[in-house]
């Protein structure tokens, strides 16, 4: 399987769609709850709390609000709201899976299942073991997951159609006018046979085999476009000019909004800034190289590395929460990979939508890869 591309996906999941409608929708999920968990569709037939209090007691004996956020390092009302995206393709194809008891599993318990899976990075048999299931019930439930939400949750993250917001915070952040966007690459490590020479392609400039992750990034931390699947031995310039991105931005088709008027003789176009991996373009600023640099372009490398710093907390936030590709990952299915890390920047994207903020007062580093 190539690099996964969201240029690619269906029309009809595509569409635009207002952040506050979102939030709206959000709220009326949490709302909604109790009708998802007694639908005659789903296994269970008891309510969202009542769903809560033993499935907390299979964990660790607590049914503790507290304890559902550190299990899962999501509140209860996001959670609702992802039980409601894959609602329909979990019922339309029933699985009949069961814990080790013989108990079949509601949507709540799938859910539940996959967003551990994720957010843990726990192995598959730690996971049966905590959750009373066997492996391939948990690998099931986690992929058919997978397999919902690049479809369900593609509404959060796209290209937004008007960038004033975006531009205006970076602005205020920075002082760079008319930036549309941070990019930035980072590699998810994985185990692999060093002795199959096919995958020397994986190996990376620190040595380690890994799969690129590469997104741009507006200033609240959210993903706006991402491209994952190329080996780790590529660089940044190679994954770029191979993105949809790119091929977008050079047609004309991104980037091409209203210039801002520098002086009577200047304008400036709109641009995202990358660091000194990245080719310097029309569109994409590089910082400054060599030395002695003049104070103008000392200040202006400054104020980059400022605006540069949104993506690399995201990308340190990214694999915080979602585990499962932080680290070394043990041998993975590198055709399945990509969309894993896919659907882990959707579910970063709906924390933010959601104005989630459990677990957002942890310190996070600006390093996100593995050295």
């Amino acid at each position: 399987m190539g690099p996964l591309k969201t240029i690619k996906k269906k029309k009809r999941a595509e569409k635009k769609v207002d952040r506050n409608v979102l939030l709206a929708a959000a709220a009326a999920a949490a709302s909604a709850s109790v009708a998802l968990n007694n639908d005659d569709d789903s296994p269970s037939s008891h309510s969202s709390l009542d769903w809560w209090d033993g499935f907390s007691r299979r964990l660790s004996g607590s049914s503790d609000p507290k304890t559902f956020e550190s299990v899962f390092k999501i509140s209860r009302k996001t959670f609702d709201y992802i039980c409601s995206l894959v609602k329909d393709d979990f019922t339309a194809k029933p699985a009949n899976f069961s814990d080790s008891n013989g108990k079949p599993l509601s949507l709540n318990d799938r859910v539940a299942v996959a967003l551990r899976r994720l957010g843990s990075g726990e192995s598959l048999s730690i996971i049966g073991e905590t959750f009373g299931m066997n492996q391939s019930t948990v690998s099931q439930i986690t992929w058919r997951f997978v397999e919902s939400m690049e479809e369900r949750a593609l509404h959060h993250l796209s290209w937004p159609s008007k960038l004033d917001h975006v531009k205006s915070k970076f602005d205020k952040i920075s002082g760079l006018p008319n930036c549309c966007g941070a990019i930035d690459i980072t590699h998810i490590v994985m185990n692999l046979p060093a002795v199959e020479p096919s995958n020397k392609v994986w190996l990376d400039g620190e040595k380690n085999f890994s799969m690129i992750l590469q997104a741009v990034v507006d200033p609240d931390m959210r993903f706006l476009d991402v491209i994952t699947g190329w080996p780790g031995s590529l660089s940044d310039d190679v994954v770029l000019k191979n993105s949809g991105f790119y091929k977008l931005v050079e047609k004309g088709k991104r980037l091409s909004g209203e210039k801002f008027l520098v002086s009577e003789r200047a304008e400036l176009r709109e641009y995202i800034v990358g660091d000194s991996g990245f080719p310097l373009l029309p569109w994409l600023l590089t910082p400054y190289q060599g030395k002695p640099l003049s104070l103008p372009q000392t200040e202006f490398n400054r104020r980059h590395s400022e605006t540069r710093k949104a993506a690399e907390m995201a990308f340190s936030k990214l694999k915080d929460r979602w585990r499962i590709i932080h680290g070394v990952m043990w041998m993975p299915d590198r055709n399945r990979l990509p969309r894993i890390i896919f659907v882990c920047c959707l579910l970063h994207n709906i924390l933010i939508d959601m104005g989630d903020q459990t677990l957002d007062d942890q310190t996070l580093s600006h390093q996100h890869d593995i050295h």
